[in-house]
This record gives structure tokens, sequence and C-alpha cells, in this order.
């Protein structure tokens, strides 16, 4: 196990030590994070969507910036703008919130597509681009959003175009009685430990020995090099090539899907399964490792037949048909 190895699994350790009853979550984000990717969070409030992802930001010595998404939210409250400075007599570009390692767009289908589209290039290229310039994000740079699924009024839905950006859509299930009741220790030692007292919580937060955004890169070239064969690959083409052709390989997919997945879901199964089998001590790629993150990178960039909503199939179903369907190398 190399330093980087054990470093992540350090990580992996503090989160989990934090957030309770998310192994599942914690995992994702790390896959997430190793695959230099962006990740979306949905689920009922209260699932410690958003104390996770600060957790995370908190745990790497990077820079972090929350964005509240808001219905009368500006795409500049985002990316920034050029502000007139009247004693030099000349615009400075002030940059937004965007300009950060991590960066946690909260609720973000709150805010209408013309917000939401100004993380699209960001998102995709890395950059920002104001009238004429173009400024560069940090190599390090990670969004993580959340919404939720419960509440529709005063909501919009994401844009096909931004979804893809996101390299996994992972749906977050309300806890057990069992992981419910060590929430609920959890949270009480917590308040009796520290109470209101900001320095005791600051040094808790201090005990672990944060990653650098270095080692993050480092453990991205780690994940880089672990190995995929052609037979595995193949695999990988053939999921998605039958999201885009159904009807030429099974009864079962014909007619649910009016719209297959991208190229980018090509890429994304191929990164999240390098992550996952790092992370289980691997240095090569199974099927079972794309089976781990098919449903997270696939359900967001599948669009369902009108005969598959009649049918009140998800994309999840559709995606487990998929996985029956397809054969194993």
């Amino acid at each position: 196990m190399s330093d980087l190895t054990k470093k992540v699994f350090e990580l992996k350790a503090h989160l989990e030590s934090v957030i309770v009853g998310q192994d599942d979550l914690i995992k994702k984000m790390l896959i997430a994070l190793l695959s230099s990717g962006h990740i979306l969070l949905e689920g009922a409030p209260g699932l410690a969507k958003t104390k996770a992802i600060k957790t995370l930001a908190a745990s790497v010595n990077a820079t972090f910036n929350r964005i509240q998404f808001t219905p009368d939210l500006l795409p500049s409250d985002i990316t920034g703008s050029d502000i007139y400075l009247a004693k030099d007599n000349r615009f400075e570009f002030q940059k937004g919130p965007v300009f950060a390692n991590f960066v946690l767009a909260d609720e973000i289908n709150r805010a209408p597509a013309k917000v939401q589209s100004a993380l699209l290039e960001a998102m995709a290229e890395h950059q920002v681009s104001v009238g004429s310039k173009v400024y560069g994000l940090p190599d390090l740079f990670m969004v993580m959003a959340t919404q939720n699924p419960i509440e529709h009024e005063g909501t919009y839905n994401l844009p096909e175009a931004q979804l893809d950006r996101f390299l996994m859509y992972v749906k977050i299930n309300q806890p057990d009685a069992l992981t419910e009741k060590k929430i609920l220790r959890l949270v009480r030692a917590e308040d009796m430990a520290c109470g209101d007292d900001k320095e005791c919580w600051e040094k808790d937060k201090t005990e672990y020995k944060k990653m650098s955004t270095e080692e993050i890169l480092g453990a991205h070239q780690e994940v880089l090099r672990v190995h995929t064969s052609d037979e595995v690959e193949n695999y990988i083409v053939a999921l998605v090539m039958a999201t885009r052709y159904a009807d030429k390989y099974s009864t079962d997919l014909k007619d649910v899907v009016r719209f297959g997945a991208s190229p980018r879901a090509t890429i994304a199964l191929d990164k999240c399964a390098k992550a996952n089998a790092w992370l289980e001590g691997r240095d090569f790629v199974t099927p079972e490792d794309i089976h781990a993150i098919a449903y997270d990178v696939l359900r967001h960039r599948i669009i369902l037949s009108f005969e598959a909503l009649a049918e009140n199939l998800t994309a999840d179903d559709v995606i487990e048909r998929l996985l029956r369907t397809v054969p194993l190398p």
C-alpha cells in the first residue's frame, strides 16, 4: 500500500467518524474526488448531504466556497464580474465563489437555468469566460451540488446539458433504526463535549491531519494507472451502446429509452471504475467495479421514453435491465 493510499484511507476513516450511516455516500464522494469529477447529491432534508460535503472539503488543505442557490441569484454572483474602480479609472475583475478548489452548490435546483448554466463552462473546462477574457480555475476543482427531491415549489429542473457535466448523481436514502440511534448518540456526545464553545469545535477539526492538494492530485495519477483490459473496455462501451440502440440488445430495453448516454458516460464509467478498484486495493478493473458505480454514472444520462414513464419505470429500473442484459466479459 502506497503512502497516498494510506492517506486516502485515513481520510475515509475520518469522514466515517463524522458522518454516520452514509458509508456508500462517503465512498462515492471519494470516487468523484479521485476521478477529478463533480458530484450531485439528492436526498431528503436532514440526511447530512451538506455536512458530508463540508466535512470532505474541510479535510483537505484547500480552498472552499459555498453558494446557496436562490431564485434571485445572478450568474455574476457565481462567476464574478468586472468592477469599475473610479480611483484608477479602470475595470478590475472580482472573482466569484466558483474560484475555489471545492465549491458547494447548495440546493442547486432552487435557481433558474440561466444561473445553473453559469457553472457549465467551469465544470467542463475548468475556466470562466467574462467578456473577452478567460480565467483559469485551480487544478483541483470539484463542484459538489445538492438538491431536494421532495419539494417542487420554487425549484427548477437541471437541464440535461448540465446534468451530463456531473460525473456522478448519487441518491441518498433514509437511515435504518440502528443507524438513527448512532446518529442520535453522536450528536448528543458532540453537544455535551463542546456545547457553544467554538474553540472546542475547531480543536476537534484539527485533530485530523489534512491531505494537501498535491497529495490529491498524486492520487489522481495513481488511479489513472489502474489497468482496464480490452474485454472490460468493450463491456463499458457495450453498456453505453445499449442505452442508445436498446432494441438491438433485448426486448426488455426496447422502447424504454428516448435518448441514450453520451460519450461522457463511457469516460465516467472508466474513471469511476478505476477509482473503485483502487479503493478496493486492486490495480485492475473488474466488471464488479463497473456495476458498483453504474447507477450513479448513468441515471442522469438516460432520458426515458413516454412508454417507460407510462409504465412508471425509473432510470434505475432501466439500468437494472441493462446490467442484466449486456453479457459480461
